[in-house]
């Protein structure tokens, strides 16, 4: 009786540290497998879209928003019946038009668009818009910014965050990504794949998909004498070389043009490289900073920055208040300090609130109807 006793009182003893042992091996587990789970970035469709609504409002406050809803409703028909061509059609594609003379495009994941007015004032039809915002849209629809963070690892759930720190970590996730777009820092599989993905979307909504080439060629001409980080399409592989491949894709293959449309929606003209206004340097990710030219009277040039901008144009006051001469100076003193060009250190407009504006089936289309 008393050895039976003593295996009872064993057991009792033993099973708090049996269970307690058991306890710490199964949150061990749980941890490693929330930790697999967050090193391979298997993050939902609605983390994606937070993640890119984080990064558009990051971007937004760099540059600004063009508060033309005109502008935005046309952009954002071109974008949609594009984005519905995509392996990605369900998202809620949203279209942005940045109020900054640099040209420029970013994709943020999750399906939000930005297109600079500097980069709709080179464009010169709309199917150069709907190849430009078909390259922005593979990046999304094929998820290049969060798998570019995967592969490089470049970030990891610490040792002692659990379930509860998935939100810090999303928001690790985003400044990742925000840097990776803002730095056009795809790599040249995801470049090109982009590019393959423009193509095909644009000859889907019935554009020539070739006119992705034509201001691919324009902006190459325009940034012959820009540092390599110098805005849209910067990172590798080399503007030529891409502009070669995307022509012998398209081949002999025809589309819509739509020269008079855009025309008639778009009133930007192209700001020349050496008149963009620049963020002063160490104030990247500012708004309203610049670098005054040397020999420039700061207080006109104060003062003519505070004149109210035309509506639609942003910076139009600001690109007389320095000649050009000047604003190329600055170029170099600014930008070119950091091996940055002009359109990517280019000044933003003071307002980041987005512009709604609705695109519905019937509208869609109705507007498609149009390209031909």
């Amino acid at each position: 009786m008393k050895q039976s006793m003593m295996v009872v009182a064993l057991l009792a003893m033993a099973s708090p540290a049996h269970a307690q042992l058991g306890g710490i091996l199964n949150k061990a587990q749980k941890i490693q497998e929330t930790k697999g789970k967050f090193d391979d970035l298997n993050v939902t469709e609605e983390e994606e879209r937070k993640i890119g609504e984080d990064v558009s409002a990051k971007i937004r406050k760099r540059f600004g928003v063009v508060q033309d809803p005109a502008v935005h409703k046309y952009v954002s028909l071109v974008g949609t019946l594009i984005a519905r061509q995509s392996e990605r059609p369900n998202l809620a594609w949203t279209f942005i038009v940045l109020d900054t003379d640099g040209v420029n495009a970013f994709a943020s994941p999750g399906g939000i668009v930005h297109i600079t007015r500097g980069a709709l004032g080179l464009i010169t039809s709309e199917a150069e818009l709907a190849g430009v915002l078909a390259h922005e849209v593979g990046h999304v629809a094929h998820k290049h910014a969060v798998n570019a963070i995967r592969k490089g690892k470049a970030v990891q759930l610490g040792t002692n965050e659990t379930l509860s720190s998935r939100g810090p970590f999303l928001d690790k996730i985003a400044n990742k990504a925000y840097d990776i777009v803002l730095e056009n820092k795809f790599d040249r599989n995801d470049e090109m794949d982009s590019d393959k993905v423009s193509l095909s979307l644009a000859e889907k909504a019935g554009y020539a998909p070739g006119k992705l080439a034509d201001f691919l060629t324009r902006l190459d001409d325009r940034n012959k004498d820009q540092p390599a980080s110098n805005g849209l399409f910067a990172s590798h592989p080399d503007t030529q070389a891409r502009i070669d491949a995307i022509r012998k894709a398209a081949g002999s293959k025809t589309g819509a043009v739509v020269e008079a449309r855009y025309k008639s929606n778009v009133k930007y003209k192209p700001t020349p490289v050496t008149a963009i206004a620049t963020v002063e340097d160490g104030a990247s990710g500012l708004t309203g900073s610049t670098t005054p030219a040397k020999g420039s009277d700061k207080k006109d040039d104060a003062k003519k920055e505070e004149e109210p901008k035309k509506k639609g144009f942003g910076l139009g006051g600001l690109k007389q208040a320095v000649a050009p001469e000047r604003q190329s100076t600055q170029v170099s003193a600014s930008g070119g300090s950091r091996g940055v060009g002009p359109d990517r250190a280019a000044k933003g407009g003071s307002n980041p609130a987005p512009v709604k504006v609705t695109v519905s089936n019937a509208e869609i289309e109705e507007f498609k109807k149009g390209v031909a």
